[in-house]
């Protein structure tokens, strides 16, 4: 991102600020040059989160594109600066570069692919499922390694796991705490890191668990 960019355009939002909402009218789009920033959508009366933006990511851009509302809300998670761009300077970019189209066509699809992977997790009836599903994928796409061994760290809250599924913290909590009887996953505390999180200490034990899940779930629809 340019420095004449920021100096123009950035703006700072501290945490908590919702900058809209799903079904808002939209004539901006983000850009991220520092902090984090949640998209959330509603499903089935719930707060789904669809992801946490991080540095370098940008959002709201299908609402100046289409001239369509917001599909989702989008809140601040972490003191930001953003760079406010409106149609105008979104078209004069693309003009001027043709590099910022091609990456924004490999971020939209990118983000297709997991908008196509959070739908088919959703539609998952069994919470036991849903929720090992969700941590799967997560150790295999954002999960950290932990140095000598081959355990993966997720840092995730109970809360946001919950928004993710689609689903009561107490239905998750009491998934999370099966999964911990059988040592499939465990508190980051236990593992001695700090925060929130959880630790998977082998993903293919988990994966071996998913496909028992699938097995369950088609032998009970028989």
């Amino acid at each position: 991102m340019s420095d004449t960019l920021l100096e123009r355009f950035g703006r700072h939002f501290p945490a908590g600020t919702v900058l809209f909402r799903e079904g808002d009218p939209g004539s901006e789009m983000y850009v991220i040059h520092a902090g984090r920033v949640q998209l959330t959508r509603q499903f089935h009366d719930r707060n789904t989160v669809l992801a946490v933006l991080p540095p370098g990511e940008f959002f709201g851009e299908m609402s100046i594109i289409n001239n369509r509302p917001r599909s989702a809300t989008a809140e601040v998670v972490e003191d930001a600066t953003l760079v406010v761009i409106d149609p105008r300077t979104f078209e004069a970019m693309i003009r001027a570069k043709s590099e910022i189209a091609v990456r924004m066509i490999r971020t939209l699809a990118g983000r297709l692919e997991q908008a196509n992977q959070q739908i088919e997790l959703l539609l998952l009836k069994d919470t036991n499922h849903r929720v090992v599903q969700c941590l799967r994928r997560m150790a295999e796409q954002q999960g950290h390694p932990m140095q000598g061994s081959s355990a993966v760290f997720l840092p995730v809250s109970l809360a946001a796991l919950a928004g993710r599924v689609a689903l009561d913290e107490t239905q998750v909590f009491e998934v999370m705490q099966r999964l911990e009887s059988a040592r499939l996953v465990m508190p980051a505390h236990e593992a001695g890191i700090e925060g929130d999180g959880y630790v998977v200490p082998e993903v293919g034990r988990l994966v071996d668990f998913l496909e028992f899940l699938d097995m369950k779930e088609r032998f009970g629809a028989m």
